[in-house]
């Protein structure tokens, strides 16, 4: 066996960082509960149900009695120290689980013995073997009522593979649990000792020919020499240790915590973070080391804003060290900040510590700078060094929003921008062609929180609604106008008169403007004037108050008077000319059209294409996705899919997932731009 490593090295060698993901309900919080009481880093384990728990400190956490956002912990055990990050497990906060991902060498995803494993564990799976991360299965709550042990392992190992293989047992009707990677003699609940000792070990000897051949010859071989091919069949994905536990009783618990330090890998074994340099295909990859004496690379996976605290960066160091009174830069920033304080987390309470090595989860507060993703580092030619980008899904669960406070609307922004800084599947937007602030998100439970945490920790009221549909309106036929404009109130007056055509274009075209007055009937000076009256309707609409486009106007005849003709009238003019030219031009309204993706289970197909039919849609196609998944492709009118989201839970149990991305425009049924042009008549009158 290799020399232990000595001074620095030893000690990232003795550092260990795994995330606790997967499905809600399946017991995160309180398996991190008993971990750090386990390992003494608490006295007692804290309750969902008294809101005592060291990870859920939120009081929205509190009241619902479930994660809203990834938490990051850390114990000790013997020598080793141990950083954990609790994640939500709702999909609506995928936007706080996925990024601990980026963190951590272990991807330990949690699955409740009751359910077996559900999507979000499907998921989850996914999304650490695309990032090359350790995979370790836990079993909670093995000894709740009538659960099938054995089944659940049967259901794993058909959803991710027969490398899914015990390294300890329940036992004693799941009062305990007996390893069996370094045993292999004994009894549990499920059988033999002996036979899940003997699948693990051939699996782990497969990635070395030598220890088969040794295997082959010997009968078996000594666990204790097992510690590389072990760790590359980690890596490899060719072994996911599966562990039993029972946070509530504490079965499994120190076991588990055993695992975490003897079986997983310190961050020099495991596979290397993906950081690149440059940008786009120039992109190279860069070899980051868990070396303390090198230059720094730390990644920012997590950033909190606090209104009395201000903001807190949450990094993962992957190269050198962090020291308080470090310089660090910020990704491409030519000014570096001053570490003035370095903390390590413990769920809200900030633990000021003297360095962060390579593998440690640390922390600074109050850098403005400080944003989601970036990379901080200690040389100023390190720039452009990024980590390839994850996967995020898209936010397309949209709510209007508006201060209820006439003159809050900057402050709104501002406030709002903050709270969307902390969760990549947030997006707020100003919607030009409505004129609304329009947030999005991943659900309405994920836009329901982010309301409430206006309300609650900033005081802020709005008022929402569900954001306007981008309407347009152009013509189907040529057309002409005309308007005399004369005004005489003691004076001078005001007198401006236009003809003008207009004729549609194609489809996304837009509007054209063309001057084509003869003889000067129409002084050049007043030519602005008429085209800036057309731009009027073009913004305010003809038939039902939304943007008129794809549009051609030719003004080519008109009169003034050479001491009446002003701007104004000319403005006023060209507006209604054009409105007279559109009401002969067979106007239509357009509607957005959508590309949608949905994904979910394969069961709930037939219902999905149905009810996508039902809303105007168009099913292009379908495929194959993840185990038990289904992809639909497919087009469909985006006014029919406000709060779709809330539909598809309602097909899919709560499975299904989509995306939208804009395609282009066309007519609305005959009935819809009835009603429209009712409803812009009734606020015309108004």
């Amino acid at each position: 066996m290799p020399s232990p490593p000595s001074g620095a090295g030893a000690a990232v060698a003795s550092i260990r960082t795994l995330a606790l993901v997967g499905p809600a309900a399946a017991g995160k919080t309180s398996l991190a509960e008993a971990l750090l009481a386990s390992s003494g880093a608490i006295g007692a384990p804290g309750t969902l149900e008294r809101g005592t728990t060291v990870s859920d400190f939120d009081a929205m956490e509190r009241r619902m009695q479930h994660s809203l956002n990834s938490s990051v912990l850390h114990l000790a055990r013997g020598g080793t120290r141990v950083h954990l990050i609790d994640t939500p497990g709702a999909p609506d906060f995928l936007g706080q689980s996925l990024p601990a991902l980026e963190a951590v060498e272990t991807a330990a995803v949690v699955i409740n013995a009751a359910a077996g494993v559900e999507p979000m564990a499907v998921r989850m799976m996914e999304q650490a073997a695309l990032r090359q991360r350790d995979r370790l299965i836990i079993v909670n709550r093995i000894d709740a009522p009538g659960v099938d042990l054995p089944g659940v392992l049967a259901q794993i190992q058909a959803a991710f593979g027969k490398e899914c293989l015990p390294v300890n047992l329940p036992d004693a009707g799941a009062t305990r649990v007996v390893d069996c990677f370094h045993n292999r003699e004994g009894h549990s609940d499920f059988g033999s000792v002996d036979a899940a000792h003997r699948a693990l070990v051939e699996q782990v000897v497969e990635v070395d020919a030598d220890f088969v051949e040794r295997y082959l010859n010997e009968g078996d071989v000594d666990v204790a020499e097992l510690h590389a091919p072990l760790e590359q069949a980690l890596r490899e994905g060719h072994l996911i240790p599966v562990c039993f536990v029972s946070a509530r009783s504490g079965a499994g618990v120190a076991e588990l915590l055993d695992i975490i330090v003897k079986l997983l890998p310190n961050p020099a074994e495991a596979n290397p973070p993906d950081f690149l340099r440059g940008e786009g295909a120039a992109a190279e990859p860069l070899a980051a080391l868990p070396d303390p004496e090198r230059h720094v690379l730390a990644h920012v996976f997590k950033v909190t804003v606090d209104p009395f605290v201000g903001r807190l960066g949450v990094f993962r160091v992957h190269q050198g060290t962090v020291t308080k009174d470090s310089l660090l830069y910020i990704g491409d920033g030519r000014k570096p900040f001053k570490v003035g304080r370095l903390f390590m987390l413990q769920g809200k309470d900030h633990v000021e510590v003297a360095q962060a090595l390579p593998g440690d989860i640390a922390a600074v507060a109050k850098v403005d700078e400080i944003r989601f993703d970036a990379v901080l580092h200690d040389a100023a030619e390190d720039d452009h060094i990024h980590l390839a980008p994850l996967p995020f899904p898209k936010p397309v669960h949209g709510l209007a929003i508006e201060p209820k406070r006439h003159g809050d609307e900057q402050r709104m922004w501002e406030i709002v921008t903050k709270l969307v800084d902390e969760d990549p599947c947030l997006k707020l937007e100003h919607v030009t062609s409505t004129n609304e602030t329009v947030v999005y998100g991943l659900g309405e439970l994920h836009l329901r929180v982010l309301l409430e945490r206006l309300r609650e920790t900033y005081r802020f009221e709005v008022n929402t609604r569900p954001p306007r549909v981008a309407y347009r309106e152009t013509v189907t036929a040529p057309a002409e106008g005309h308007h005399r404009h004369k005004k005489q109130s003691g004076g001078a007056g005001q007198f401006g008169e236009v003809f003008l055509r207009i004729e549609p274009m194609a489809r996304g075209a837009g509007f054209e403007f063309l001057d084509q007055v003869k003889g000067g009937t129409i002084p050049g000076q007043y030519i602005p004037a008429v085209e800036k009256g057309v731009r009027e309707v073009l913004a305010a609409g003809a038939i039902a108050g939304h943007p008129v486009v794809d549009v051609r106007v030719v003004v080519y005849d008109g009169k003034h008077h050479s001491v009446d003709s002003k701007e104004i009238a000319f403005v006023t003019a060209g507006r209604k000319a054009f409105l007279a030219a559109i009401r002969e031009a067979r106007p239509i309204v357009l509607e957005p059209i959508v590309h949608v993706e949905i994904t979910a289970p394969g069961q709930a197909l037939g219902d999905i294409t149905g009810d996508l039919a039902s809303r105007r849609g168009m099913v292009s196609g379908t495929a194959n996705g993840a185990p038990g998944t289904m992809m639909v492709r497919g087009q469909a009118p985006m006014s029919e899919l406000l709060g779709y989201q809330s539909r598809l839970n309602a097909l899919t149990s709560g499975q299904g997932r989509y995306t939208i991305e804009f395609s282009h425009y066309e007519p609305v049924p005959p009935n819809t731009q009835a009603q429209l042009v009712s409803e812009f008549r009734v606020r015309d009158d108004d």
